[in-house]
């Protein structure tokens, strides 16, 4: 096992921008919606400050509480969600390193989770087209949470679902707030490099590691 993660009992994953590289094309597809579609008038550092949390949350924080019903924003995310798909689909494949990485854990015995703000529409179209759900012994979706990241609750139930205390867990994350996340849980990180650059991540001390694949892991 790789030094920086010896004595770890659990690997608790995100999943986009974490295991797979694909967080430029859900800002795309918002883009196009909110800007096309919605009219919200956002530039590319503004839509990519908000690629946290459920689709809902996301058109709360830019249009407010009283602009869609529960049933319009759920439409607006699918559409997004099926367009990030189309695009992304030819393109899908893991961050290099990472399949060795969840072999190598799952030899050594470790628990494995994912805690991820994604819906399982789009969980299941990574891990059924990859064939990797095996690997991981539960997974937690935006369905499971009542609040997104930067709450701690997805990765605090991703570590009682495993059985294991949130110190014992590792949380992989490439966003800011997900870091936020697992500090509020009690829990270390490695910040993968995807989308957002390593200052963005100078306000939290329980990173251990950057990188911008696995095969970076010392």
């Amino acid at each position: 096992m790789k030094q920086v993660l010896k004595g770890f009992k659990g690997f608790l994953f995100d999943l986009n921008g974490t295991m797979i590289d694909d967080m430029a094309y859900h800002v795309k597809a918002w883009t196009r919606i909110l800007n096309d579609d919605l009219r919200a008038g956002l530039d590319y550092p503004a839509v990519k400050a908000q690629m946290y949390g459920k689709n809902s949350e996301l058109l709360v924080r830019v249009f407010g509480a009283d602009r869609f019903t529960p049933e319009e924003m759920d439409n607006i995310g699918m559409q997004k969600e099926r367009a990030y798909q189309e695009a992304y689909r030819p393109a899908l494949k893991l961050i290099d390193g990472l399949p060795a990485l969840l072999n190598e854990a799952r030899l050594a015995g470790i628990k494995m989770a994912i805690g991820s703000a994604a819906i399982p529409f789009n969980i299941d179209f990574v891990l059924d087209n990859l064939d990797i759900r095996a690997y991981f012994d539960t997974i937690v979706s935006a369905d499971d949470v009542a609040v997104s990241k930067p709450n701690p609750e997805v990765y605090l139930v991703c570590a009682a679902q495993l059985g294991l205390a949130a110190a014992d867990c590792v949380v992989f994350e490439d966003a800011p707030k997900g870091v936020e996340a697992a500090a509020a849980a009690g829990m270390k990180a490695i910040v993968l490099l995807t989308l957002h650059s390593r200052d963005e991540f100078d306000a939290y001390d329980n990173v251990l590691a950057f990188v911008n694949n696995y095969t970076e892991l010392e």
